[in-house]
């Protein structure tokens, strides 16, 4: 009898938990269905805030994100915990920030008014990040909010009502998971103890601050340890797309299992191709928080950004530039300044990027080179170029030169890269991580794909030996070092008194070559007419790969008022820019040259 019972419940449990199974694919079925609304197309710029307690510190490795600030001392992160204890004293904790967050210079009013200077049509402010700490009058996270402790003041609710005042769309970003909450601690309690936290935390906590402010726009983040179905994700969702109506729209951090929404690619040269809507994420330096500690060189130019934004454009996407506030509420005169200069561009030349879509042609691109001389071969470039005339992502690198080994023995060499290399020495393959070498004509260099990181060679000490090291990045992060070890040599980077340019060893150093593509040309298209928008003055003629647009089209230089002389011969666009004077210019950044095609 009893047998039969626990039958009966484990048969009801396994019809219950298939049902449910059901109603999710149902719902993911429902969201993938939904069409992307066209306000989101059409803005193609939006400003990312992130601000919190970490902009009470604001420091962080030069190339780390300053926003990451507990995690660092959660985990004894030398630099943090120095700069913690040194600045703060020995028993100040992460939560001492909360009455140092002022906001006391925070205008709602003047940032919507900047923001909309800078060119932007939405706003995504952070309003909770993995420290737990909330932006509105959260019943969910009592002492933890910007009422109870801090400002004092709703800041959600006020820059809201600011935001939309200016007629921008209003989206808010919200952390699915946090570093400290009694209830699951993300990166220290196991990954799947999160259901008390996600059900009786999360999920009340995520309704409460959308049914409040009812956003066009959600950006959820924190996800990557754990599935959508344990976030309740589609659910979630659908709730809010139900709650919002047809301007809502969700990006793609939702947890494994889902795939919808906009994709989100971080600090990246952007998309080639894709059918969904999609937002480059980046700081106007290297961390999206106020970091104090960064160099000056991690901010690009005014010009850099605006090169960076229009590709984006060109293929089909946008952008979603980040401020990191000061904890007073002032945004860097520096970041505003950047932000000014794309705003003045965009007034100039918004028919070639708002509600544009991809031409046939999205860019046209040419091979740049940069070569040096590198002492030694150890690099961590992180998320940037070798050289800013590199692009950060898909740049391949070469060393040549000679190597001279302090004692004679049996070397093993070493290659750490998180791409692929290759390293020939004395014209012998020692290691291949996953290279091909497709430009060589020799047997020796033509080597096929392969996975070693380590290899061996007999050296004689004092003699010079030809080596190259070949390296090809791919996306994100960038690094190569070369390591070297022997009976009478421990293991370490290759030094610099061991390479040289020449064979007679008079020169020290290798031959560094840094090759990329650059794109130089972007297109638009704006109903009938084609935008082609030009990173470099032509000086007499612009030459253009794109089909005839008809002998009555006409062209001319947005924000200039004179039509252009043009002419089509073997496949070309040929535009006279003679005429043009270098006063009459109406920006130094970038060109957009607007082709209206004939009827």
């Amino acid at each position: 009898m009893h047998k039969k019972i626990l039958y009966i419940l484990l048969f009801f449990v396994w019809t219950s938990s298939f049902a449910q199974q059901k109603d999710t694919e149902t719902l993911i079925r429902k969201i993938n269905k939904r069409p992307y609304p066209q306000w989101f197309k059409d803005a193609k710029l939006g400003i990312f805030i992130h601000w919190g307690l970490y902009s009470v510190p604001a420091y962080g490795g030069k190339e780390s994100y300053s926003e990451w600030f507990l995690r660092g001392l959660q985990v004894n992160d030398t630099l943090r915990t120095r700069f913690m204890r040194n600045t703060y004293g020995q028993n100040f904790t992460y939560k001492d920030f909360a009455p140092l967050f002022k906001a006391e210079l925070f205008d709602p009013n003047e940032w919507a008014d900047f923001f909309k200077k800078a060119g932007a049509k939405y706003v995504v402010l952070v309003t909770k990040h993995h420290d737990g700490y909330a932006l509105w009058p959260s019943k969910f996270s009592r002492n933890w909010n910007s009422v109870d402790v801090g400002p004092k003041r709703d800041i959600v609710g006020e820059l809201t009502k600011a935001v939309r005042k200016k007629g921008l769309k209003m989206g808010l970003y919200y952390s699915l998971s946090e570093w400290n909450h009694p209830l699951h601690r993300w990166y220290t309690d196991p990954n799947d103890s999160i259901g008390k936290y996600v059900e009786t935390y999360m999920i009340p906590q995520f309704k409460e601050l959308v049914s409040t402010y009812k956003p066009a726009l959600i950006f959820a983040d924190g996800e990557w340890l754990n599935s959508a179905k344990q976030w309740h994700s589609a659910e979630l969702i659908d709730w809010y797309y139900n709650l919002v109506g047809k301007d809502a729209i969700v990006n793609n951090r939702w947890g494994g299992g889902i795939n919808t929404g906009f994709l989100t690619p971080e600090y990246s040269a952007g998309i080639k191709v894709t059918n969904r809507p999609w937002a480059e994420v980046r700081g106007l330096g290297r961390s999206f928080g106020l970091n104090r500690n960064e160099a000056l060189e991690a901010y690009g130019t005014s010009k850099e950004l605006i090169h960076r934004f229009v590709q984006t454009v060109a293929n089909g996407g946008g952008m979603i530039i980040n401020v990191g506030p000061k904890s007073d509420g002032q945004i860097p005169l520096l970041q505003q300044e950047r932000l000014i200069q794309l705003g003045k561009w965009l007034s100039i030349n918004d028919k070639a990027i708002y509600k544009t879509t991809p031409y046939s042609i999205k860019e046209e691109e040419k091979e740049v080179y940069v070569k040096r001389i590198d002492s030694n071969i150890n690099f961590n470039w992180v998320r940037n170029a070798p050289d800013k005339k590199i692009k950060e992502d898909d740049f391949s690198a070469s060393w040549n030169g000679y190597i001279v080994a302090p004692s004679s023995g049996n070397y093993t060499f070493e290659i750490k890269a998180d791409d692929n290399a290759i390293l020939y020495i004395n014209n012998q393959l020692i290691i291949n991580q996953n290279y091909i070498d497709k430009g060589s004509q020799s047997e020796v260099m033509s080597a096929k794909k392969g996975s070693s990181t380590l290899g061996k060679i007999h050296l004689k000490a004092g003699k010079a030996y030809p080596i190259t090291v070949k390296y090809n990045e791919k996306k994100q992060n960038a690094s190569i070092s070369l390591f070297w070890s022997s009976k009478q040599v421990k293991k370490s980077i290759v030094p610099k008194s061991a390479f040289f340019q020449n064979k007679s060893m008079t020169n020290s150093g290798l031959k560094a070559k840094y090759t990329s593509q650059k794109t130089y040309i972007c297109y638009t298209k704006n109903n009938e007419n084609i935008y082609a928008i030009s990173f470099e003055w032509p000086e007499k003629e612009l030459v253009l790969s794109i089909e005839n647009p008809g002998r009555k089209a006409s062209i001319q230089l947005l924000g200039v008022d004179k039509k252009l002389p043009w002419k089509y011969s073997k496949g070309k666009l040929r535009i006279d820019v003679r005429s043009i004077k270098y006063n009459e210019m109406p920006s130094h950044d970038a060109w957009a040259f607007e082709i209206k095609k004939s009827n």
